[in-house]
């Protein structure tokens, strides 16, 4: 009856967790595709069975491709995820910042429209068409100076202090968590990770823990 009881309390407390945080239940959602998908291949593998095959049978093209693109890209964010080493982490770092960067291409094709009317199409040796200015320098050469006289847009200068300011708060956050409490993790993800150990089992560490350093101290 006990047993029965807490069972019944966990289900509750399970449930409150799903209506306040909908990730939750995407997160039950793909546990369960998950454990469905390991118990039909055990169970084909049990039976002797191609599981491949099997599955070629029982799923539709749509079912099996919207799965295989799913395991391809949780592979790739826990790949991503883990902590591999600095150029890893910096090329991460990259990646999200050009998945953030919204390029305006009106702006850029309307200034591409302008600097061809300025200038001049001509032909190379080779048969090429290329812009030139009216020095008769092509735009793309790394010596041309035509980039003195851009003005940015004050929507490319906002963003740009914004990204500034973005990575200054988050470096003042380091730096504040640094100095209240010990450092015990190597970046930002490490962080999280120890925070979350921290949360579990800081009860049961804590009094061990507060033996061994008083016994230092003797």
């Amino acid at each position: 009856k006990k047993s029965a009881e807490v069972n019944r309390k966990e289900v509750y407390a399970e449930r409150r967790r799903q209506v306040v945080d909908p990730s939750e239940t995407s997160r039950l959602n793909r546990k369960r595709d998950e454990a469905e998908f390991k118990l039909a291949k055990a169970e084909a593998e049990d039976d002797g069975e191609d599981f491949e095959r099997k599955r070629a049978w029982d799923w539709t093209i749509e079912e099996s491709e919207r799965w295989d693109k799913r395991m391809e890209k949780r592979k790739k964010h826990v790949e991503d995820v883990a902590f591999q080493d600095y150029t890893q982490t910096a090329r991460k770092i990259y990646k999200k910042q050009l998945r953030e960067l919204q390029p305006d291409l009106e702006s850029y094709a309307a200034e591409k429209a302008k600097l061809i009317r300025d200038g001049t199409i001509v032909e190379t040796e080779d048969g090429e068409l290329i812009a030139v200015d009216r020095d008769g320098e092509f735009y793309a050469d790394a010596n041309s100076l035509g980039f003195i006289d851009n003005k940015p847009s004050k929507g490319a200068i906002d963003r740009l202090v914004g990204d500034l300011k973005k990575a200054e708060d988050a470096r003042m956050r380091r730096r504040k968590g640094g100095d209240e409490e010990d450092v015990t993790y190597i970046n930002d993800k490490n962080k999280q990770f120890n925070q979350k150990l921290a949360r579990y089992y800081n009860k049961y560490t804590g009094e061990i823990r507060d033996s061994f350093e008083r016994g230092t101290m003797v």
